[in-house]
């Protein structure tokens, strides 16, 4: 049945094998090209445009992104299916945005599930659920970002507001294998306990959720803007601290979730 899959195409602009983050045991990790945020902390800003760009890397000019097919990845992924099975891991799509490139991104996780790979999916829910769905039968996990409560202030630091976003949070919870809720913990945005504790509290609602993960702003991105020629939206704003991190990990759990820092 993989032939049904094998010549569906899509773009990529990286692979990233034995991965221990975005999902369980060691992952193969696929970033897809596009996506419908300009989250102004994104730390892969060459996968927000769906079009190949020129990137300046360690002082040579490269391009970002390929056109590939289903089956060409499946032959990558499926080298490390050892690391999979004595792991319990598998394969994510991250990018970017795979609700961006449906049919690739669909086929991709289907070719998967043929070889009985845990799959998983990084996502901002930002499509309509029509979409979404397409993927239900075929991931195992959905990780999904949830960067605020308060609409205008999403739309302020992503260029979208959050209406449909959480809507289609309600309906993975109920539809999905499993969701995990994740935040980009990320100062002047989201960093307070009362932000944190808005966002918590919604997961809690959705009745199936169980993990939380913060993740911290960090700058790992900067170069990568550069490199594109376009200026670093968060200008010299740093990292939470530690003992941020930590209480807002508590806030969290004061909703009875199980939190992670990271993950």
């Amino acid at each position: 049945m993989i032939e049904q899959y094998k010549d569906v195409k899509g773009r990529i602009f990286d692979i990233q094998k034995f991965s221990v983050h975005d999902g369980p045991g060691i992952r193969t990790i696929v970033f897809l090209k596009g996506c419908f945020l300009r989250c102004k902390w994104c730390c892969n800003p060459e996968s927000q445009e769906y079009k190949i760009q020129k990137m300046i890397r360690g002082g040579k000019e490269t391009l970002v992104g390929k056109d590939v097919t289903v089956g060409e990845v499946m032959e990558d992924i499926l080298k490390d299916v050892p690391y999979y099975r004595r792991s319990g891991g598998g394969v994510t799509l991250s990018g970017g945005e795979s609700l961006a490139q449906p049919d690739f991104a669909v086929a991709l996780l289907s070719a998967c599930k043929e070889y009985g790979l845990h799959t998983a999916m990084e996502t901002t829910g930002f499509a309509d659920f029509s979409v979404i769905e397409r993927f239900i039968p075929v991931c195992d996990l959905f990780l999904m970002d949830i960067k605020h409560t308060d609409s205008q202030k999403h739309k302020e630091f992503t260029t979208q507001s959050n209406e449909i976003i959480l809507e289609n949070a309600k309906r993975i919870a109920k539809t999905a294998r499993e969701l995990v809720i994740r935040v980009p913990v990320i100062p002047t945005f989201n960093d307070t306990p009362e932000e944190i504790a808005s966002i918590a509290m919604f997961a809690k609602s959705l009745g199936t959720v169980k993990q939380l993960h913060l993740l911290p702003y960090h700058k790992l991105g900067y170069d990568k803007y550069i490199g594109l020629s376009r200026e670093y939206p968060m200008g010299d704003i740093q990292s939470p601290s530690k003992e941020l991190m930590l209480l807002l990990k508590e806030t969290a759990s004061a909703c009875g979730l199980d939190v992670e820092i990271g993950g």
